[in-house]
């Protein structure tokens, strides 16, 4: 209520308002001076109002006193809630944390007034997360409450948090927000292979570098933490086959280094161990944080065709031997384990006027018909052994055949001659230089002896 000292309650007074709010939220009583609210006021809105007021006579409408101004300060209720600004929460802590482990802050805000009573002073509980998670009740700290939080048995928690005005009496006002809590991994699970033993078949046939088998330890870790390395640390097979990882399924992978042999070695085995490659610390006592199993590996035989003894035989034969002479044998022997009996043949593509036979059982190389070392000095001649068992497994041997040379040849006047001569040459002169040749190639060279014919000697001029 406003009133001037002028009035004398005559009703010769009047008052008026002016200022913030005048007449569309405050009105006066221009005869009491009584100042009433039209609506209901919202201190979060506004909490002050400037006015003004002033005292009229109401006769010549001229003020009796000077212009007063004053403020209105709205007194706060509790009429808000608190309420979280930056909710939902998400949020992440290490599995196997300690209790009392920070994890993230709630702030929740209450629009009251701060500084009046208990309208805006929160404190925080928890609704639902317990027993795993605790509140701090003045700061919002959510915090652990277990101790051993494994995110192999759940990795993810959904808390509920309150924030309540009045400092959490009856009849204060609440909000709450919702706070998802995800476990992080860390290393606390060794890697553990799921037998202790494998066996796997591979053909001896299979080339180096080929992948025998694929095997994988498994870990209950994630990311980095389930990262591991592979190694051979024993067995017979060192050196014959290698493993390595693969890094994007942490698969051991197990190679081939050596070519295999089934008659030399049926079976070979690893030991191999897998073993994390970051380790914490803090959870050696679970480890150790390394695994072995047993590795066999069953060489599987792979019919092989038959091997000759050589590479390549040489033989020699002279020309002069009689169809049927026996020149030199070839053998091969099925390397399998079952040695399968062997049969022999010739490549005819390699002797198409078939000078040579072999015997198909003993390997025993034979003419087969008469030689001429003028013709053809050396055969070259390509023999097939073939499993009896299995004709087309075909091994393959070469031979050399050096025909060796007989006087089978006369020699012969290198040209034809026709000789001029002078009537009046001397005796013992040189009218004609002859030359011979021979076909054959005797090992110290030719030596040819040179006569007249019995016709020509009786001519006594030569």
């Amino acid at each position: 209520q406003l009133h001037s000292d002028v009035d004398k309650g005559d009703g010769s007074i009047k008052y008026i308002l002016s200022g913030e709010g005048a007449s569309s939220i405050f009105i006066i009583d221009e005869n009491t001076g009584d100042i009433h609210a039209t609506k209901r006021l919202d201190r979060e809105e506004q909490a002050y109002y400037t006015l003004r007021a002033q005292a009229l006579d109401r006769l010549t409408n001229k003020p009796v006193e000077p212009e007063s101004e004053f403020v209105i300060k709205i007194q706060d209720i509790n009429d808000n809630e608190p309420k979280f600004l930056d909710g939902p929460y998400t949020a992440g802590v290490p599995e196997m944390s300690p209790v009392g482990t920070s994890v993230v802050q709630v702030t929740a805000t209450d629009a009251d007034d701060p500084t009046y009573g208990n309208s805006a002073r929160v404190v925080y509980s928890i609704l639902q997360g317990q027993p795993y998670f605790s509140v701090e009740p003045k700061t919002g700290v959510i915090k652990t409450a277990l101790p051993n939080m494994d995110r192999e048995a759940k990795d993810q928690y959904l808390l509920v948090i309150q924030a309540k005005d009045m400092v959490g009496q009856n009849g204060g006002l609440s909000g709450t927000t919702s706070v998802t809590v995800t476990l992080t991994d860390v290393n606390d699970n060794p890697p553990r292979f799921p037998r202790r033993s494998y066996q796997y078949n591979v053909p001896e046939s299979l080339p180096v570098a080929s992948v025998v088998a694929r095997i994988k330890a498994a870990d209950a870790d994630v990311g980095p933490n389930a990262e591991m390395e592979y190694k051979i640390v024993d067995g017979d097979g060192l050196g014959v086959f290698k493993i390595s990882v693969d890094k994007d399924t942490q698969e051991g992978i197990i190679t081939i280094q050596k070519e295999l042999d089934f008659e030399a070695k049926t079976s070979y085995t690893l030991r191999i161990e897998a073993a994390n490659m970051h380790v914490d610390p803090r959870f050696l006592s679970l480890g150790p944080f390394s695994d072995m199993t047993t590795v066999k590996i069953i060489v599987e035989d792979v019919d092989e065709p038959p091997v000759f003894t050589s590479r390549l035989y040489s033989m020699v034969v002279s020309e002069a031997a009689k169809v049927g002479t026996i020149i030199g044998t070839v053998a091969a022997h099925d390397p399998d384990a079952s040695n399968s009996p062997v049969r022999y043949s010739i490549d005819r593509n390699t002797d198409l006027e078939r000078y040579f036979n072999i015997d198909a059982n003993s390997g025993v190389i034979t003419t087969a018909k008469s030689l001429d070392r003028e013709t053809n000095a050396v055969h070259n001649i390509t023999v097939l052994a073939m499993e009896s068992q299995n004709p087309a497994q075909i091994g393959r041997g070469y031979v050399a055949i050096t025909i060796l040379d007989i006087n089978d040849n006369a020699p012969e006047f290198a040209m034809e001659y026709e000789t001029t001569v002078c009537e009046n040459a001397q005796p013992g002169q040189v009218i004609q230089k002859i030359s011979a040749i021979d076909k054959d190639d005797p090992p110290n060279g030719h030596q040819f002896y040179f006569s007249l014919t019995a016709e020509a000697a009786n001519n006594h001029n030569f």
